[in-house]
Order: C-alpha cells, then sequence, then structure tokens
C-alpha cells in the first residue's frame, strides 16, 4: 500500500513554481538578446568588433556566451533539484515521515541531492543507534554539492573585468606609441599619428565597455543562480529538520524503551 502510495505523489510537479529559477534566467537572457539585437541593428556592435584590431572585445563576447551556458545548465540543474526536494516533501508529509521511510526506506524518494542527504542521516543514524542526529557536517556537505560549479560564474565576472582592463592599456599604448616620432611640421605624420590615436582610443573604451557590460551580466546571472540555490539548500533544512530527524530520534527512544522493558 505504501509503495502505492508514493508513486502517485513523487509523479507529477507538485509546485508550479518549481521553474521559477530557470523561468528567471530565460527572461533576463531573452531582454538581453533583444538589447544586442537593437545594437546591432544600429550598427554598434559592428563598429566595435571593427574598431578593435586587438579581438579582446570579441574574446569577451565569446567567453560570456559560453558563460551562459554553463549558467543554463546550472540553473537547470538547481531548477531539478528543488523540484525533486517539494516532492519529498510531500511525500514525507503525505505519509508522515516514518512510514515513508520504514516502507522503502529513503530509497523509495524521488531522486536528486535531497534524496541523497537523507539516506546519509539514516544511516548515520542507525550507525549511532538512533543517538540524536547531529547533520551539520552533512548539511555542509549537501551545501557544498548544490552549489557546484557556480564559484566559476564570480571568476569569469572577475576575467572579463581584467580581460576590458588590458584592452585599455593595450589600446593607451597604441595610442601613445606614434607620439615618440612625431614631427609638428611634417603634416603627413601628423594626420597618420592622429589615426593611429585615435584606433588606440577606440580599442580602450571599446574594451573597457565590453569587459564592464560582460561582468556586470554574468554577476547578474550567477546572483539569481546563487539565491535559487540557497533557496533549495533552505528548504532542505526545514524538511529534514521537520520530517527526518524527529522521526529517527523518535525511534531511538523507542529502541531504547523496548530494552528497559527486556
Amino acid at each position: 500500500m505504501s509503495s502505492m502510495t508514493i508513486g502517485p505523489i513523487a509523479g507529477p510537479a507538485a509546485d508550479p513554481s518549481e521553474r521559477s529559477a530557470l523561468l528567471f534566467w530565460m527572461i533576463f537572457t531573452g531582454l538581453s538578446i533583444f538589447a544586442v539585437v537593437l545594437l546591432w541593428r544600429f550598427g554598434l556592435i559592428r563598429l566595435m568588433l571593427i574598431s578593435d584590431r586587438t579581438y579582446i572585445s570579441s574574446l569577451i563576447a565569446l567567453l560570456y556566451v559560453v558563460t551562459c551556458g554553463h549558467c543554463f545548465l546550472r540553473t537547470r540543474a538547481i531548477a531539478r533539484e528543488g523540484a525533486a526536494a517539494r516532492r519529498c516533501r510531500a511525500v514525507l508529509a503525505a505519509l508522515e515521515g516514518g512510514r515513508a521511510l520504514e516502507a522503502g526506506g529513503a530509497a523509495a524518494l524521488p531522486r536528486g541531492l535531497v534524496r541523497d542527504h537523507i539516506e546519509s542521516l539514516v544511516t548515520k543514524a542507525a550507525a549511532q543507534d538512533y543517538r540524536p542526529v547531529d547533520q551539520t557536517l552533512l548539511l555542509r556537505t549537501l551545501a557544498d554539492r548544490l552549489r557546484g560549479s557556480n564559484g566559476f560564474g564570480a571568476f569569469v565576472s572577475d576575467t572579463l573585468m581584467k580581460l576590458g582592463l588590458l584592452g585599455t592599456i593595450v589600446g593607451f599604448i597604441i595610442m601613445l606609441a606614434p607620439i615618440a616620432g612625431l614631427d609638428a611640421a611634417d603634416k603627413v605624420a601628423m594626420r597618420s599619428s592622429m589615426g593611429l590615436m585615435s584606433d588606440g582610443m577606440a580599442v580602450a573604451m571599446y574594451t573597457t565597455l565590453a569587459g564592464l557590460v560582460g561582468s556586470i551580466l554574468v554577476r547578474i546571472q550567477y546572483y539569481m543562480l546563487d539565491a535559487a540555490t540557497q533557496k533549495v539548500f533552505s528548504d532542505a533544512v526545514v524538511l529534514t529538520e521537520t520530517y527526518v530527524t524527529p522521526v529517527l530520534e523518535r525511534k531511538g527512544s523507542g529502541i531504547k524503551g523496548a530494552g528497559i522493558a527486556t
């Protein structure tokens, strides 16, 4: 009976907001793509790519696109973990926690990192004869596993900023290089030097702008991802403290009571 009850609850999505993190990422990315299309239509992106002879702006754009793909994969994974955590909560609430664990163990719960955490709690409680369970270390492990490679966003954001500063320095070098051999009496040389100085200034400005904008956009994406990750972790803490650890500790009290009676 218990296994038949678990199936229908775990199957469908219980919360329509379970994909909110992925939805927010898609809205943000859609707005970014719309802005890029507008800038391309007005020729600003094409002008930036043509004016930047160092190709640093192109490298920044490529790195940003790769980072967006990584953020999408991480956001989708966190959305799935959040959905699995909510289904675990529905199963434990419907079967009053203890019956769910006794029926098929934590293996009967939906797959995910939260289920793995519950399995570890059950194993730890059994190993220490169901004494009060301290899950501090296990929660730290769960937090690290949920975070995964989210730190890649901070690394890329910092890298984009530094690439923009590198482009600024290179642009100023290009701009100031003709000054050493500049002859004020030679109008042709003056005109050529002014062109080189203009090219250098364009490199400096465009790479700085690309680095700053890319860094800010990456920060925003990974901020939303970190917020979604934190929510999943908080749900896991509430789930285990409400439905799992009380059951395990109550089972330990029952074992002690049986031992005393014997």
